[in-house]
């Protein structure tokens, strides 16, 4: 049986995406793909370019940066959404001078209330060195905290590195 809500979390350029997307698509659903990234250059679109390659037709695709609470409510049971992926969704947040607290609560209330499956992917940014400036600090401890939270909700944990995956909480279907 597919988890309710399973979190995949590992590091920058760790495989984790393509680790999802493969693990979504084993799946009969009809599938979401929830993309939070904004396109701010080349190297991000070339990115997106190849993530859509990947994962081939089949999907729906939503871009959201900011607001996914509406999207979340709206996805029907039986359906399966990767959103790809918290960690750009919070920076996009900490950018436009949101209050962090209030938007992690308002994801965590949607994330328990969508009806569909969820796989969410987020990168795993307390393992380095701490940051030079407050900004970065900010959002490493913002991170930090959402990470645990998202893990807590999650049925599956699952942490990507150098592609290979380690069940930290659950079972793969």
């Amino acid at each position: 049986m597919f988890p309710r809500v399973t979190f995949i979390v590992g590091g920058a350029a760790s495989g984790k995406s393509s680790w999802a997307e493969e693990f979504t698509i084993n799946s009969e659903k009809p599938k979401t793909y929830l993309a939070t990234s904004q396109i701010l250059d080349i190297e991000i679109q070339a990115k997106i370019d190849r993530h859509r390659s990947q994962r081939g037709t089949g999907w729906t695709t939503v871009e959201s940066p900011l607001h996914l609470t509406d999207i979340l409510a709206g996805l029907p049971a039986g359906h399966i959404c990767l959103m790809d992926c918290a960690t750009m969704w919070l920076s996009n947040h900490l950018l436009a001078g949101s209050d962090l607290a209030a938007q992690q609560t308002s994801l965590l209330t949607a994330i328990t209330t969508c009806p569909a499956h969820l796989v969410i992917v987020s990168n795993e940014v307390g393992q380095g060195i701490v940051p030079d400036n407050a900004l970065a600090r900010q959002f490493r401890e913002a991170q930090g905290r959402l990470n645990i939270a998202l893990a807590a909700q999650a049925n599956l944990v699952v942490q990507i590195t150098v592609g290979l995956p380690t069940v930290l909480k659950g079972q793969l279907p």
